[in-house]
């Protein structure tokens, strides 16, 4: 499995750094100049009221889907089946409570318009995260990694010819983004239920009461923990921009920084939907996980840490070669998401193995904490450090949360060697920012130094035990 696991991973990264990156920093960013951060920051606030209510239009069918298939694929069919009539229901009922939720919050006229077109792209998502849950869990994982991107290269052709292909010569207008989102997911989402379709053979829709309870009575678990995980990833721009009278205009510059964490995280998203079918097949078969658990999370940690290092300490820099405004505001609120992001990738790999396992309710009463921690720290934060008061709520949450999920991980399922990786991880990041303090004298431009910087630390990731060639070769074997 760790032969699996690093074939699909090495898939999965070279084609999401191919593309995301150059999403998130060129288009998305892109878009956020040509719009301004104020009108920007009103999208984004927007934004993640519809990530706020999106476990509505799935209540953890997804997570569950992936660990039901991993474990019984021949059923793909009948759930199929049984699911989508179900799913139609849900998105009905996220559509009310999202649009409803705005206007109890103030939103009204064009933003509650733009509202209703993120309700739909949110809705369309869900479906394609479904479908793919489908196709990972059947271990198809190439095809899986093939759809990841796929939405990302559509919507990098349509808004690149908005903004910079002379399609009008009219300004760019924030809802032409939002509607070439809508084209992209939909095209997407079509592939991907052909490609399920092949997989499944033959399928019935029907509605099945009580199928429909069943399933979600097995998957509220799993839409619990996505729904308390999401506020304390999404609630910090939604609070800046309701709590502050500045507020879209501070939440536009703490998506400056918070856009390259999110550049980041979905890489370590990516990593968590490999292992959540690998560890399910491996538990349910009663394989030690403890191998592939030590692998993925050395690696995880060698890359997290270096990022963080080397983002943190050049944070203005990496911030000024894309954004020219507020530029001196975002940079702190980067430095401290980027170690946020160390936190993620920790989750991602003890969570997911927890996920894996059923250990939701230990799982959600974490979650829970976090979100409760969360919420109360942007509260008290956020009236004093504005955007950097919200990152510094983020760090403190994750951390916590990352240590938690380590330490229920340690408990509940015996893993070993996580202790020791992080002890590991300590002596590697100290190694770096003294690498970065003699780099700092041989006055290179950013583009060299992060190319010496990257060198240095795989070669110090090798020596610390990190990245071992050893251990490498061994798990391709």
């Amino acid at each position: 499995m760790q032969r699996t696991f690093l074939t699909n991973l090495a898939l999965v990264l070279v084609l999401n750094l191919l593309v995301k990156p150059f999403y998130i920093l060129g288009i998305d960013a892109g878009v956020q100049k040509a719009v301004g951060a104020e009108v920007y920051g009103g999208y984004a606030a927007l934004l993640s009221l519809s990530f706020l209510l999106n476990i509505v239009l799935d209540l953890g069918l997804t997570n569950y889907n992936t660990r039901h298939i991993a474990q019984h694929t021949p059923l793909m069919a009948k759930y199929l089946g049984g699911m989508a009539a179900m799913r139609g229901g849900l998105m009905l009922a996220y559509a009310l409570l999202t649009v409803g939720s705005g206007i109890a919050l103030g939103f009204s006229g064009a933003d509650l318009g733009m509202l209703g077109w993120l309700v739909l792209n949110q809705a369309i998502v869900a479906s394609i995260l479904y479908l793919r849950s489908n196709i990972a869990g059947a271990q198809r994982y190439r095809q899986d990694s093939l759809l990841s991107v796929l939405d990302r290269v559509l919507l990098i052709g349509i808004v690149g010819w908005l903004l910079w292909g002379k399609a009008t010569d009219q300004p760019f207008e924030i809802m032409w983004f939002v509607k070439a989102q809508t084209a992209a997911y939909a095209t997407t989402a079509l592939i991907a239920l052909g490609m399920v379709l092949r997989l499944s053979g033959r399928v019935v829709v029907r509605w099945k009461p009580a199928f429909s309870w069943v399933v979600m009575k097995r998957s509220f678990p799993f839409a619990l923990l996505i729904l308390l995980m999401t506020f304390y990833y999404r609630i910090d721009t939604l609070m800046l921009e309701r709590m502050l009278p500045d507020g879209a205009e501070q939440a536009g510059i703490y998506y400056q920084g918070f856009r390259f964490f999110e550049a980041l995280n979905m890489l370590g998203f990516l990593v968590a939907g490999l292992l959540l079918p690998m560890f399910s097949r491996m538990l349910k078969e009663r394989s030690d996980v403890s191998p592939l658990v030590g692998l993925s999370f050395k690696m995880v940690l060698a890359g997290s840490l270096a990022v963080a290092v080397f983002g943190s300490l050049h944070s203005s820099e990496v911030l000024g070669l894309i954004y020219s405004e507020h530029v001196d505001r975002s940079a702190p609120v980067f430095a401290l998401l980027i170690w946020s992001f160390a936190g993620v990738c920790t989750t991602y790999i003890f969570g997911t193995l927890l996920t894996a396992g059923g250990d939701l309710r230990a799982l959600n009463w974490t979650a829970a904490s976090g979100a409760i921690l969360c919420v109360c720290l942007n509260a008290f934060l956020i009236p004093r450090m504005q955007a950097e008061g919200a990152a510094w709520a983020g760090l403190i949450t994750q951390v916590l949360t990352a240590v938690a999920q380590l330490v229920l991980a340690i408990r509940l399922h015996k893993v070993t060697g996580a202790i020791g990786a992080l002890v590991r991880g300590a002596l590697f990041t100290g190694a770096l920012v003294g690498v970065n303090a003699l780099l700092g004298s041989a006055h290179l431009t950013l583009p060299m130094f992060a190319l010496v910087f990257g060198v240095s630390a795989l070669a110090l990731a090798a020596v610390v035990g990190l990245l071992s060639p050893r251990e490498l070769r061994k798990a391709m074997a």
